[in-house]
């Protein structure tokens, strides 16, 4: 069995999971780091290892989700889970935030949202193995909704969204879930420079100096 460090710093929570050889699982979940994640991550990676019973040169790999969220939070997972590779020669294991959100859900056909204010929302579809249906794409609260009704989608996300019949995850279970899912596929590795961040639309910034 593969030994893994994995990380979720795209949104308001911050997820950390560490598997030692043995599958001795660690996982270690703060709903809220008032986007603190760069103060928290590193405490928190050395609390999951200790508990795991492992150390980084443990990994056989790491992982860490590279989106869609914060383009701050995004930036810091990666950068930290990058650094790990390089130091450790290990491959890395991308996640997207759609990703955790449809490993969730058992075989249903999903329709991940993630929210990106205003009533808008960053979505991809998923057939019921999770493959990726509908790439990522930026739609309106009546766009998404008309979408998951023509095509017969559950919707899911990680925080409760204002759609009749969706499903709100559990996040750390999905991250863990998915990383089994992919990490059963060699292709899915990459190395420490291929890990990229996933930016469904410019962040606010890049769009004001257009």
């Amino acid at each position: 069995m593969k030994g893994f460090l994995a990380a979720d710093t795209a949104a308001g929570y911050l997820t950390v999971i560490a598997r030692n050889r043995n599958g001795r699982t660690a996982v270690s979940y703060l709903p809220d780091c008032a986007m603190n994640h760069s103060v928290m991550l590193l405490p928190t990676v050395e609390k999951t290892l200790q508990d795991a019973g492992m150390g980084l040169a443990d990994c056989n790999f790491f992982s860490c989700v590279v989106g869609a969220g914060s383009f701050t939070g995004i930036r810091i997972g990666l950068a930290t889970v990058k650094g790990f590779c390089t130091a450790f020669s290990r491959p890395a294991l991308p996640v997207t935030s759609f990703d955790a959100v449809a490993y969730t859900t058992g075989r249903t056909k999903t329709l991940a949202l993630v929210p990106a204010g205003h009533e808008y929302y960053y979505a991809a579809g998923y057939d019921e193995g999770k493959g990726l249906l509908f790439p990522p794409a930026y739609l309106s609260r009546e766009e998404a909704a008309a979408l998951a009704k023509a095509e017969g989608y559950t919707i899911a996300g990680y925080a409760a969204l204002p759609f009749e019949g969706s499903l709100q995850a559990d996040m750390a279970a999905g991250l863990l879930a998915a990383i089994e899912g992919k990490g059963s596929d060699e292709r899915n590795f990459v190395p420490s420079e291929g890990l990229q961040a996933v930016y469904v639309r410019r962040s606010q910034a890049e769009e004001s100096h257009r």
